[in-house]
């Protein structure tokens, strides 16, 4: 008979103890399926999901500024389904490339992602210092 350790096989103390070996091969399980891809965490799900929700919101916002002076000049109701139609496609095309893993906040500054998604490391603009607005007045000092 194999040993126990001198703990009687069936009391509350083997219990406990294979519970907790249970528990943490399921841990065990779980932190594999994360590391594979197959298990995500449900915090990074709402989070990826807010920031969709949230571009989807902005641009479905920012159609009526669009439309609104390109449908005024049209007369006819077609012409302005057309011109909305439009909006909303260009709209939701842009929303199809929307990646929630890119943070918004990562490319403005220093990074900015080129056409094929990877992020060069370069500024966003040079600053030009130079005057705006007409010359100054030149003022004597008089003594």
């Amino acid at each position: 008979m194999p040993s126990t350790g001198g703990v009687k096989v069936g009391s509350s103390y083997d219990e406990a103890r294979t519970r907790k070996v249970n528990a943490e091969a399921e841990i065990a399980e779980l932190e594999l399926a994360t590391v594979h891809g197959t298990l995500v965490v449900a915090e990074d799900v709402v989070k990826a999901w807010e920031e969709v929700l949230a571009a989807l919101k902005g641009k479905l916002m920012s159609i009526p500024t669009k439309a609104a002076p390109v449908v005024s000049a049209e007369s006819e109701a077609g012409m302005c389904q057309d011109i909305l139609e439009d909006l909303m496609n260009e709209a939701l095309e842009e929303l199809s490339n929307y990646d929630p893993s890119v943070n918004a906040t990562e490319t403005k500054g220093t990074t900015e992602a080129s056409e094929d998604g990877t992020k060069d490391s370069k500024a966003a603009s040079e600053t030009k210092r130079k005057p705006v607005g007409r010359p100054r007045k030149k003022t004597r000092l008089t003594k």
